[in-house]
């Protein structure tokens, strides 16, 4: 097969030019895939090989250089012509050795060729959002698999790649296209005579009780939905505590590495120090912070520092979806009032110390439950990060089948789209009602990328048969 060969598959785009990259992770490797997208990738891969395989069938080719014909290496290519592929555009993949000197060679020889140029950051997937492979909740739901690192992360992100929040807010905006379009027709047709369930009274009746079902499940929907930004993100847990009682290796221990500095030095810890960590299958940074204490601390530079880690530690502590107030048990007839101070609905209280007294402490402080741990010697531990995964699960888990929004951008477009139905609701013209639905079509069309009032005409001549 020849260039020639391939003339008719070229992509809806086929103008842009042909782009290529790694696709596959930088440095050393087993295998790594180059792959290219756009007009030029089938004359690319039979410069490289000499031959055109069967479409997304494997084949083992020697990929040599086109300029002196030099071996590059051998391996698998595949061939996918549009529009079957992942960006809707003719696509070409060498899977070859992932060593440096092959990469660099086979990029090298690619570079060299007219038309073909590398690919910028997302490229490929934005070719495949322009050509219909996706929409906009789709390659975020893509963006957030590749950078999920818990399972609760994966389970939420293939759910928004596999479509679920499109096919939601699409289930929505097709009842707005329905709404609009029934109440474009009562101005269209005010002066016919119609039969008594199709007049435009009692169509705009039906629309208003559209609206307000549509108010209703959306305005639900953003009072529940916050959590999938927060499991995109992770739960943040703010460790306080008077100065110490053992917050840094409360911190090392969780994290199972020494992350902070550990020292019998009270005010050791001046600054916000966070960790990453993935509690049974959800995303959780914990933040050590600076002693709290009380009283005036003198006029010295010392003192002015210590004085900025408990403000930034106090502020840690209310920006934090969660905190870990930890205690000396030795002084459970005298908690710590700083600290207990902060104890709320969203706190998990910690007796540290446990390895230095013969008793456990009282199973909860302040109305909130706790635990009785030593940093030093592990015990209890396993029973504080059950307590802290059983907390994540209470506000990051999904539960049902409707898919959560993950950006603050579906939210914002959300409560747009219900400001803008509300505003219809209250509208005194039908004209004006019909402004604000297509402001509402506009804002819901934000999440998935597509905005197309021309849908609008469609659902008009479909079911009014205007022209016949």
């Amino acid at each position: 097969m020849g260039p020639d060969d391939i003339a008719g598959t070229s992509s809806p785009v086929a103008a842009r030019e042909t782009i290529f990259a790694l696709s596959s992770g930088p440095g050393r490797a087993g295998v790594a895939v180059v792959r290219l997208s756009g007009a030029g990738a089938g004359a690319a891969l039979i410069a490289l090989t000499g031959d055109m395989p069967p479409p997304r069938q494997a084949t083992l080719a020697r990929v040599c250089d086109p300029v002196d014909g030099g071996i590059i290496d051998q391996g698998l290519i595949l061939w996918f012509p549009a529009p079957g592929s992942f960006t809707g555009e003719d696509v070409a993949e060498f899977h070859l050795h992932g060593g440096r000197a092959v990469l660099a060679s086979a990029l090298s020889a690619l570079g060299r060729m007219p038309g073909l140029r590398p690919a910028e950051p997302g490229e490929f997937t934005r070719r495949a959002f322009d050509n219909g492979k996706l929409d906009l909740s789709e390659a975020e739901g893509l963006a957030d698999l590749i950078d999920a690192e818990t399972e609760a992360q994966r389970r939420q992100a293939i759910n928004q790649l596999g479509g679920a929040l499109g096919r939601l807010t699409e289930g929505w905006r097709a009842r707005l296209v329905a709404a609009l379009a029934h109440l474009e027709a009562t101005i269209d047709f005010a002066d016919e005579d119609l039969a008594p369930d199709a007049a435009p009274s009692a169509i705009v009746d039906a629309v208003r009780h559209n609206i307000l079902c549509l108010i209703g499940e959306i305005t639900q929907y953003i009072d529940e939905s916050r959590r999938g930004e927060r499991l995109r993100t992770g739960l943040t847990v703010a460790i306080v505590g008077a100065p110490n009682v053992g917050k840094s290796s409360l911190l090392n221990a969780l994290a199972r590495r020494d992350v902070a500095i550990v020292s019998d030095v009270a005010g050791t810890t001046r600054d916000v120090i966070e960790v990453r960590l993935d509690l049974e299958g959800y995303p959780v940074t914990l933040a050590d912070t600076a002693g709290l204490h009380g009283g005036t601390p003198a006029v010295d530079r010392h003192a002015a520092v210590e004085a900025e880690g408990m403000r930034r530690a106090r502020a840690q502590a209310a920006a934090a979806d969660l905190t870990v107030a930890v205690f000396d048990i030795r002084q459970l007839h005298q908690p710590d009032p700083d600290t207990l101070a902060l104890v709320d609905t969203d706190t998990v209280v910690v007796f540290n110390k446990l390895d230095l007294t013969a008793g456990e402490g009282p199973d909860h402080l302040g109305g909130r439950p706790a635990v009785s741990v030593s940093a030093k010697t592990g015990a209890g531990m396993a029973t504080l990060e059950t307590a802290l995964a059983r907390e994540a699960a209470e506000r990051l888990s999904v539960s049902g089948e409707s898919p959560l929004f993950t950006r603050a951008r579906h939210r914002q477009a959300l409560v747009e789209c219900a400001a803008a139905l509300e505003r219809a609701l209250e509208a005194p013209m039908a004209e004006l009602a019909a402004e604000d639905l297509r402001l509402s079509l506009r804002a819901l069309g934000r999440i998935a990328g597509r905005v197309d009032v021309e849908e609008v005409l469609d659902v008009i001549f479909r079911e009014f048969c205007i022209g016949k």
